[in-house]
């Protein structure tokens, strides 16, 4: 893909109910960006997103909100990338994880959806060779919990952790734009050798309605 950063998406729910939970950890990035950089978030009907942009390093990048809930989050991304004549390769988008411990961060081109309805939905509407940023928020330990785990808040220690790894991940965003996403994807994917994902195989990350 090797395009310039042009659009950040975080996916996650709309509205307060869903505001402190794990799969909101898209919309906690795109809203540290935000803060970092002087973007105001305004919602545009004719995408059914919230939108701002923001001036880093040398690039005037769009961040993008789908209103749509998680598992429709493809259709607000489609829209405005044709809109604005924007190539899929220059997009961002960041996402809870569950594949991975609390507060790793990885970042990633292409691939598929891992059972994430939100990326599912997003492979479904643009392809899949976009980059993503994966927060982990870890498993739950059963599949059949995952939906109830997600849609809940964190402890808070690992809220805390959490807030820590958006804070990392935003550190790297001026790298990947003045220096490239491959040595963004060095800088932000170490982890000590010891810190494993917390479960033996992988599940499905089921969703609902609210998901």
């Amino acid at each position: 893909m090797t395009q310039r950063l042009r659009v950040v998406a975080g996916l996650g729910n709309p509205g307060a109910k869903y505001e402190s939970t794990r799969h909101n950890a898209g919309f906690w990035f795109a809203d540290e960006l935000a803060r970092r950089y002087g973007g105001q978030f305004r919602h545009e009907t004719r995408f059914n997103a919230d939108v701002c942009r923001a001036q880093i390093e040398t690039e005037s990048v769009w961040l993008i909100k789908p209103m749509n809930y998680m598992n429709r989050s493809g259709g607000p991304l489609r829209a405005f990338l044709d809109y604005y004549r924007l190539d899929v390769g220059s997009l961002l988008v960041a996402h809870d994880e569950i594949d991975l411990p609390v507060a790793a961060l990885r970042l990633k081109e292409g691939g598929g959806h891992g059972g994430h309805n939100g990326l599912r939905d997003t492979i479904a509407c643009l392809g899949a060779k976009f980059y993503r940023l994966r927060i982990g928020v870890a498993h739950p330990g059963h599949r059949d919990d995952v939906v109830d785990y997600v849609l809940k808040s964190a402890s808070v220690n690992d809220q805390r952790q959490l807030d820590e790894a958006v804070d990392r991940a935003a550190d790297v965003v001026p790298t990947m734009i003045s220096r490239g996403f491959q040595v963004a994807m060095n800088e932000i994917n170490r982890r000590p050798a010891a810190d494993k994902p917390n479960k033996p195989s992988k599940p499905e990350n089921g969703d609902t309605d609210g998901d």
